[in-house]
């Protein structure tokens, strides 16, 4: 299972076990159990204070699975399926924790999950291609590691197809509490703290009632919201960044092969050393914390108001909150959410394998996505709206080359069907003559653009007709001492380099702003 590069390195990271741990494996006569014991075999190997057990029973109702525990202690840790690709990480960690290395996650979040008192047991489905997915596997092993009132199992979707369909899952990461639905989609430890804390919101406003206002108060953590930050705390005033999920848009990225002097790196790795950065300097970062309204005081500073009640204030304040993925909006999207409409195709094209699916859009990412799916699914069919495709040319020839792929122009959805659980078809119109067709499917991925994320700010900037912040050179916007960057704003590109320059266009903006007023 793995090769000796990779035994040199996890070894050397179980060196730094404090305690003995055990691994307990239950196995079946499947390949995959196979692979399983393979791997807890050449872990134990590894490390003298490793112990493992072999057993024919289920975990769980479950084989096979693995669980690791702190010696003498039960397990609350498991792993359904072998736990490599994205999720080899997750395991590393797992092993760590409950070996009692401590976790670099914040104190704080630490300290939440450690006070829960009620009963919590996830289930995380996954599949191994999945970017997103490691983050919830990691923070709720990591609540399973802290607190004895709570366990933690990932499940692999692609090796428990029953349960998956039982349950009927179509998207991944799908978090379960207790049996029941608690989330889809990547989540970071706070948000799940946030979740299952019924006291989180009171907790987290009365945390930031007392904060005196900052010189610049930033609005989003995306790569225009952090290179705001850092440029404005290298001018020695008073920062703050407050974001509903640091790294925005581009924690959901896999690739990117764009950003200069880097030939290559993937969106979370990317938001890892933006964080980073950012922790470099005395910038005051509040993460899980979403904006609702701004508003210009009597007294010059402008308020901006959260999610939870809580109310921070700036001498001068930078908009970054970036965009999300546009909706098709119609009928049928949102109900079957999650139950075959996707915007991911690496997290969630495993899950249509070997059925028909849809991409809808033809810009790069549109037939990326199609070529991507291509190899996993029995076909592809790409609805464009327009009579052209708008993806590079080379992404086109290689769409049209591949055998599965068919290409439909002046193709406008105007229905998704289902049966009640799931998707089953959709509708679009022939632009050209008025007729109606009905695709039969399992899966539509939804690949046409961003919207960006201002409706709470409807009355207070001047926003385009898209509702794009529209700013100056300087990011100003038509209010003194507010400004604005990135995907939020009226700029002709979207891009990530693109951004960063304006967040720090905008936080030069701003101090000049300030030292001038």
């Amino acid at each position: 299972m793995l090769d000796a590069n990779m035994k040199q390195q996890l070894g050397t990271y179980l060196n730094n076990l404090r305690n003995p741990i055990e691994l307990q494996v239950s196995v079946n006569d499947s390949p995959k159990s196979k692979e399983l014991e393979t791997l807890a075999r050449e872990i134990a190997e590894l490390n003298n204070q490793i112990s493992l057990t072999i057993t024919n029973e289920k975990i769980g109702g479950r084989s096979p699975v693995m669980t690791i525990a702190k010696a003498g202690s039960e397990a609350r840790v498991a792993f359904a399926g072998v736990p490599m690709g994205h999720e080899f990480t997750s395991l590393v960690l797992a092993l760590l924790q409950a070996g009692s290395h401590p976790s670099k996650e914040d104190q704080a979040l630490q300290d939440q999950a450690k006070s829960l008192t009620r009963t919590l047991n996830f289930e995380v489905y996954v599949s191994l291609s999945c970017h997103n997915c490691p983050d919830v596997v990691q923070a709720v092993n990591l609540m399973a590691a802290l607190n004895p009132n709570v366990t933690a199992t990932m499940i692999d979707g692609g090796v428990f197809p029953d349960e998956v369909k039982e349950r009927n899952i179509m998207a991944v990461p799908s978090l379960y509490l207790n049996g029941e639905v608690l989330a889809n989609g990547k989540m970071t430890l706070a948000e799940i703290l946030n979740k299952v804390d019924d006291d989180a919101d009171a907790k987290a406003a009365a945390a930031l009632a007392d904060k005196d206002p900052f010189d610049v108060l930033v609005v989003g953590g995306g790569p225009a919201g952090a290179s705001a930050a850092i440029y404005a705390a290298r001018k020695g005033i008073r920062t703050g960044l407050v974001a509903e999920r640091f790294g925005g848009q581009v924690s959901d990225t896999v690739g990117i092969e764009n950003f200069i002097s880097v030939p290559y790196t993937e969106g979370p790795k990317l938001v890892a050393h933006l964080e980073e950065h950012v922790k470099e300097y005395d910038v005051d970062v509040m993460k899980t914390q979403k904006a609702v309204a701004v508003r210009k005081t009597d007294s010059g500073l402008t308020e901006v108001e959260l999610e939870n009640g809580a109310v921070l204030a700036g001498k001068s304040v930078i908009l970054a909150t970036g965009a999300r993925w546009r909706e098709m909006n119609v009928p049928g999207e949102q109900e079957y959410k999650a139950k075959g409409v996707c915007f991911c195709p690496h997290c969630d094209g495993p899950l249509f394998k070997g059925k028909r699916v849809a991409v809808i859009g033809g810009g790069n990412s549109g037939i990326e996505a199609a070529i991507d799916l291509a190899g996993i699914v029995e076909h592809v069919t790409v609805l464009e709206f327009s009579d052209v495709l708008r993806a590079d040319a080379v992404l086109v020839k290689k769409a049209e080359a591949t055998a599965n792929i068919d290409i439909i122009k002046m193709a406008m959805t105007t229905e998704v069907i289902g049966d009640g659980e799931r998707v089953t078809a959709i509708k679009y119109q022939d632009r050209n003559t008025g007729e109606s067709h009905v695709i039969e499917l399992a899966g539509i991925f939804v690949q046409i653009g961003l919207v960006p994320n201002t409706e709470f700010l409807k009355g207070t900037v001047d926003l385009t007709e898209r509702g794009e912040i529209i700013i100056d050179g300087h990011g100003q916007t038509n209010v003194p001492g507010v400004f604005a960057a990135g995907d939020c704003t009226n700029v002709a590109y979207k891009q990530i380099i693109i951004s960063m320059g304006a967040g720090a266009t905008a936080a030069l903006g701003s101090f000049d702003y300030l030292i001038r007023n």
